[in-house]
């Protein structure tokens, strides 16, 4: 065996793709953990678990803009709670998903502006983030530092087309908001994704109505971006068997086959668009502060004061020049008549 001959071991290919492998994963593990969504800790429970557990209706969180997700399992001792957190596109989608996943037997939660909670879970909204959390509800503080870690998070306002729904006798929890055709076909699905023309940009909000005749009443409200395309739409709207339908505005209010026609008729009278007039916000500058304005005054006084001394001298240089230099020097002085 010649000295130029090397021995190369079968399995150190292998274990240099481990070295690889281990190394490449060394640099890989810190980028995970900075895209957690939720903090290590809340309260006395430490992070656990991590999954992101199959989602149903997928197509629909896709509509609402469903970004990222994950579900934590946090530990104290033997107790124990999941966590679960939704980054969506916007606060719009984020608003959508929230009355989907409301659970239908829960009230309002002082949580946050909104809120759902059941004896033993809370489901809250804070921009773009959907939180839900199953066996344990954390207080307000716990609940701040989980808003404090959440990254990107949009802080648009929330739509205002909900608050044009009728608030007597809706059934609680049954409201949906709409924003595409994967969501009016499950929700509304007697109007077509052609009749709501999604393309000209429309949303929807719909709720159901309590009924002495049975059957609840489900009333549409359809906003389009201007009161033209909302005339154009309410033609293909009527031409849906059984719709009944109201214009005001941009709004269209649609109800079809109602079980009850004199409560529909109600609900869609009830429905009046309202435009929010918004005033140019006064921004208070310099100017607006009294301090200033005395200040301002003294530097005035100052530079006219320095403009009168420095006038008052050139004037009695000029004059001490012209005196010396005049063939006559008498011929500035002041004549003085000694009447008596």
């Amino acid at each position: 065996m010649g000295g130029n001959q090397r021995l190369t071991h079968p399995n150190c290919h292998v274990l240099a793709s481990n070295r690889e492998m281990k190394f490449f994963l060394s640099l890989l593990l810190p980028v995970v953990a900075c895209a957690a969504i939720l903090p290590d800790s809340i309260g006395p429970y430490q992070r656990g678990a991590v999954s992101q557990p199959a989602l149903a209706d997928r197509a629909l969180w896709d509509e609402y803009g469903l970004k990222d997700y994950e579900a934590v399992v946090y530990e104290n001792g033997k107790a124990k709670f999941t966590a679960t957190a939704y980054q969506l596109q916007d606060s719009t989608g984020a608003m959508a998903a929230f009355d989907w996943q409301r659970p239908e037997k829960s009230t309002p939660s002082k949580a946050a502006a909104l809120a759902a909670e059941t004896p033993d879970s809370l489901l809250l909204l804070h921009g773009n983030y959907l939180l839900s959390f199953e066996g344990y509800k954390p207080a307000q503080p716990e609940l701040d530092a989980v808003a404090a870690n959440l990254k990107l998070v949009d802080g648009t306002s929330l739509p205002s087309l909900p608050t044009h729904l009728p608030e007597q006798g809706l059934i609680a929890n049954s409201e949906r908001y709409i924003v595409g055709p994967v969501g009016l076909q499950k929700f509304v699905p007697d109007v077509q994704p052609s009749v709501a023309a999604f393309h000209l940009g429309p949303e929807a909000q719909t709720g159901l109505f309590h009924s002495s005749r049975g059957n609840p009443v489900e009333i549409a409200i359809f906003e389009y971006p201007t009161p033209q395309m909302a005339m154009k739409q309410i033609v293909e709207f009527s031409k849906i068997p059984g719709a009944v339908v109201k214009r005001s505005g941009p709004l269209l209010t649609v109800t079809v086959n109602p079980s009850d026609p004199d409560l529909a008729e109600t609900l869609l009278s009830q429905v009046r668009f309202r435009a929010d007039v918004t005033l140019q916000e006064h921004i208070p500058t310099l100017r607006d502060n009294i301090g200033n304005l005395v200040i301002n005054a003294f530097i005035l006084i100052g530079i006219l004061l320095i403009f009168i001394v420095a006038a008052g001298l050139s004037v009695g240089m000029l004059r001490a020049w012209r005196w010396r230099g005049s063939k006559n020097p008498d011929a500035d002085t002041v004549i003085s008549l000694h009447l008596q």
